[in-house]
């Protein structure tokens, strides 16, 4: 299957454009077919191109002297940003240009053009961030991360139909397992909406297995595959998750910085602790989707580098060969409660 044409807002994140054309470098080697289309400034964009031989002829460069800032409203970069690189690199993903874009600019600038210009795929109310987080055991999925502050029971069942989709597609779990985020796993705990999308998820045929309600350290221990939270929570869930990764990797290097001891010990141990570190490293799961629109869009966190940045387009890629809005679609006129037509297909 051939691989698709990835749209880039070179001009997004805190180092952009360089990590964006050092990401797209990277991403090349492991998807040596894919093209890609930058939108940004051509000035700087193409030195920084002319450095890698196997991006020359594999990526277009649409010039535009707009971004939008990492501090700008989503209301003002809507009324503001039509020229912006990142509104013009969706419109190349709704113009069937592009199969999917990545950007590390602004997170609510980006989910407010997208959902205006792309629209919601047929069946879903809202959109979810979804990312996977490692585990004990593997991989899980948490959604929603901060696209919704508030949401219905009903939300909450179409995240868990989304995050089950990506688990089936990116993961290739054939029968995901999906909990409700709960301050326990009585059914008497939680918000009404927590309880009625439980008493959903028990009622509906779904094509997934519906676990019940988890707790917060069950994330850790990947307890299920698909985690669905409101976004206010979610956000916090990853803020937290993010901050403690941080706290207790800093606690290991002031022990082994601690005494002549402990510098020997690291010594010894270096090797598990480098295996240890690339399995936590949070490049390595750098790429927020945004789930629920009619068009693959991937966020990459502003700070990242080129490593990091490389990981979201090849969630991207994943996303957009493996088809999964046409995937979730199929599987709402199949599981829904109404029919629903066909997604956009690039």
């Amino acid at each position: 299957m051939p691989r698709p044409t990835i749209a880039l807002d070179a001009m997004g994140g805190d180092a952009a454009p360089n990590i964006v054309v050092e990401g797209a470098a990277l991403a090349r080697v492991r998807f040596p077919d894919v093209k890609f289309i930058m939108f940004g400034d051509k000035r700087k964009i193409s030195p920084l191109i002319d450095k890698h031989d196997n991006l020359k002829r594999s990526v277009s460069i649409y010039h535009t002297d707009d971004a939008v800032s990492s501090e700008e409203r989503p209301a003002v970069a809507l009324r503001q940003g039509r020229n912006s690189s990142m509104q013009l690199a969706i419109n190349a993903v709704n113009s069937g240009e592009a199969a999917g874009i990545v950007s590390a600019g602004n997170t609510g600038a980006l989910m407010a053009m997208a959902k205006v210009s792309l629209k919601m795929l047929p069946g879903i109310d809202r959109p979810a961030i979804a990312a996977p987080c490692p585990t004990k055991v593997g991989e899980s999925v948490l959604l929603d991360l901060g696209a919704n502050v508030e949401g219905d029971a009903e939300n909450l069942v179409q995240f868990g139909m989304l995050g089950a989709a990506f688990a089936r597609t990116v993961f290739g779990i054939e029968q995901p397992t999906v909990g409700l985020l709960n301050v326990g796993a009585e059914e008497v705990k939680g918000h009404d909406a927590v309880r009625q999308a439980a008493a959903i998820f028990r009622e509906r045929k779904l094509p997934f297995t519906f676990h019940g309600f988890v707790e917060g350290d069950d994330i850790g221990a990947g307890s299920v595959d698909v985690f669905v939270v409101d976004g206010f929570t979610g956000n916090i869930t990853l803020k937290t998750l993010e901050g403690t990764v941080r706290l207790y990797s800093e606690y290991l290097q002031q022990t082994f910085r601690s005494s002549l001891m402990s510098k020997f010990a690291y010594f010894l141990a270096r090797g598990a602790f480098a295996k240890m570190k690339a399995r936590i490293d949070p490049r390595r799961y750098n790429g927020a989707t945004f789930l629920g629109l009619n068009g693959v869009v991937v966020k990459s966190h502003g700070g990242t580098d080129s490593f990091g940045f490389a990981n979201a387009i090849g969630v991207a890629v994943d996303m957009a060969t493996n088809d999964i809005n046409d995937f979730i679609v199929r599987e709402l006129a199949e599981y829904g409660e109404q029919d629903v037509p066909q997604a956009r297909i690039v």
